[in-house]
């Protein structure tokens, strides 16, 4: 996983619209208003494998988050409608009143939480560092790849974090196969990523690649929606909450990582 971040132009701007748009006091909560609807508009990517995609197959979404997203609508009793939305323009979108939610890996932080409501986390992740299987290094902190190129993600908090490193040679890619492209013909010596996408890069990728250690705090992604939604939200955390104890999320982390990714580790 690539966690991408927004710039301060751009999260200024979704702090703008969510000003103009914020409702008032007397405004029904959000939960009366999708009841009423029968829809939860859920905004994500759907280019972000194996969280949300499309799949070649059958053109329909698929991924982690779309099957909680789903198991969320059944427990809420509302039906779900997706909508696609760039990354960089989908927390304004959610400021502009687009659609309901975002589910679609949203890092929980206070400056984000400044202009939004999140729900309770739904699921947990840490940097990591991919090699080459054949690297006898034992890279065990950013700062043990001083004098090394590392391969990041372009716009990621990954590129921000290796930046911050002196003596590191930063390269920056868009996508991550180009990325483990080049980790693999030793154009780089690492590459960092996020946990659960190394996981999935790692299962379905036949490149001479594994699993390095893990190098940064614990992440929390959270679901946003507009402030001001106190019934809301206690609804969805309480649909969160059974989903774990009824074992839902569990079986969902599963079906896409083999781990439960649902908790904390």
């Amino acid at each position: 996983m690539q966690k991408r971040v927004f710039s301060v132009r751009l999260l200024g701007t979704a702090l703008a619209l969510l000003a103009l748009t914020t409702l008032p006091a007397s405004a029904a909560d959000l939960l009366t208003t999708v009841k009423a609807r029968g829809t939860l508009r859920v905004a994500m990517e759907g280019t972000y494998p194996p969280f949300n995609y499309k799949d070649q197959k059958t053109g329909e979404l698929a991924g982690y988050d779309v099957d909680v997203a789903r198991m969320l609508g059944q427990k809420l009793g509302l039906k779900v409608e997706f909508v696609s939305s760039e990354w960089a323009s989908i927390l304004a979108g959610l400021a502009a009143n687009r659609y309901d939610v975002i589910i679609s890996q949203v890092g929980i932080n206070p400056k984000r939480e400044q202009a939004f409501d999140f729900s309770q986390p739904y699921i947990y992740s840490m940097p990591q560092l991919i090699v080459r299987k054949d690297d006898k290094a034992d890279y065990k902190s950013l700062a043990d790849l001083k004098g090394k190129k590392l391969g990041v993600g372009q716009g990621s908090v990954y590129e921000q974090q290796a930046k911050a490193v002196p003596g590191i040679e930063v390269r920056s890619y868009p996508a991550a196969p180009d990325n483990m492209a080049d980790l693999a013909a030793g154009r780089i010596d690492a590459a960092l990523n996020d946990s659960l996408m190394s996981a999935y890069l790692l299962k379905t990728s036949r490149l001479p690649i594994k699993a390095g250690a893990q190098v940064g705090a614990v992440e929390r992604m959270g679901i946003p929606f507009q402030k001001g939604n106190p019934q809301f939200k206690q609804a969805l955390n309480q649909a969160l909450a059974a989903a774990a104890a009824d074992g839902s999320l569990k079986a969902i982390s599963i079906k896409w990582f083999g781990t439960d990714v649902s908790k904390a580790p």
